[in-house]
């Protein structure tokens, strides 16, 4: 009897234990989807002989937002303007990637910086800003993958086509990842822009549930579920309702380039697809060799001119 009493202790300590780790796993995650962790900025526009502006605009929802706008080199006329816009957790220069979690699931620095120069090189006026809840931008939680996040680049756009030095009939604009989801959800509401890249953008439900797998294995079935539960007690919106395909399918004539990497661990070919599939006037999918999700986010970094080969096209003088 004494035997059993301590074999059945050891039992409940050890599934004290495991549910103590579940619960623990599922509050970290939810908390970076409310409020993620904010990186400060490591660099300017001036730091690669590029002038800029330091600016602040109010997203579409009266969020402050914060943002540098780089004047095309040539200003003897009005060249195209592109809006930047990161990915998640990222800010408006990119990402370091070197916390933790990214130690840990192998992702690499995203420069956009790099980018911004090479595509100012070829003529463009560009806008970088920090969406709500990353960078200097100002809270406004949770985190919705794009959903509110596109009141951020209805604002930037907005902002770009009051200057006058912007031709409001050129705006294009360039997302990453939760960047692209945003872009996606807001060219319905936004007339002025004319053309678009999306580099790898993903249903929430899809990358969740790859991502949970490669980083948690077998836990991510009980995790991911008590996590999201969790993050819609915050505010947060169901997974499987954010899905950027349905805004895609409202992007009118707008044409969109579609950039994923064929080895995205974390995304997904078939979604992109799907996506792309859903768009009126869809370019590609572009489907790019790659090893991780983040080499098809440096895919675009490291070819600009095909980016500014495509706007060139459709955002002619």
């Amino acid at each position: 009897m004494a035997l059993f009493r301590r074999a059945l202790r050891f039992f409940l300590f050890l599934l004290g234990l495991i549910a103590g780790l579940v619960l623990a796993l599922a509050y970290f995650f939810a908390r970076r989807m409310v409020t993620p962790p904010r990186t400060k900025l490591w660099a300017t526009p001036a730091d690669v002989g590029m002038p800029y502006e330091e600016v602040h605009f109010p997203a579409r929802d009266g969020v402050r937002i914060a943002s540098w706008f780089i004047p095309a080199s040539n200003d003897t006329r009005k060249g195209a303007t592109l809006i930047l816009v990161h990915g998640w957790p990222w800010n408006r220069l990119g990402t370091m990637s070197e916390d933790t979690i990214s130690t840990m699931n192998g992702s690499s620095p995203v420069d956009f910086l790099r980018l911004a120069h090479s595509l100012h090189q070829e003529g463009f006026n560009l806008l970088m800003f920090d969406m709500r809840n990353h960078g200097e931008s100002a809270s406004a939680p949770p985190v919705t993958f794009g959903l509110q996040e596109a009141n951020d680049v209805l604002g930037a756009v907005d902002y770009v086509c009051a200057r006058t030095d912007v031709a409001a009939d050129r705006v294009g604009a360039i997302g990453f990842s939760m960047g692209a989801n945003a872009v996606l959800y807001a060219i319905p509401q936004a007339e002025a822009i004319r053309a678009a890249v999306a580099v790898q953008p993903t249903s929430v439900s899809v990358f969740a549930e790859r991502y949970g797998a490669e980083v948690l294995g077998p836990l991510s079935k009980v995790v991911l579920p008590l996590a999201e539960t969790l993050y819609k007690q915050q505010g947060g919106v169901s997974f499987s309702a954010l899905q950027p395909a349905f805004a895609a399918s409202g992007a009118g004539d707008v044409p969109i380039l579609y950039v994923q990497g064929e080895g995205d661990n974390w995304g997904s070919t078939d979604d992109v697809a799907q996506m792309a599939a859903a768009t009126p006037e869809a370019s590609g999918p572009l489907f790019v060799e790659s090893a991780h999700r983040y080499d098809g986010y440096q895919y675009a970094i490291n070819n600009p001119k095909i980016l500014a080969a495509f706007f060139e096209q459709h955002l002619p003088e």
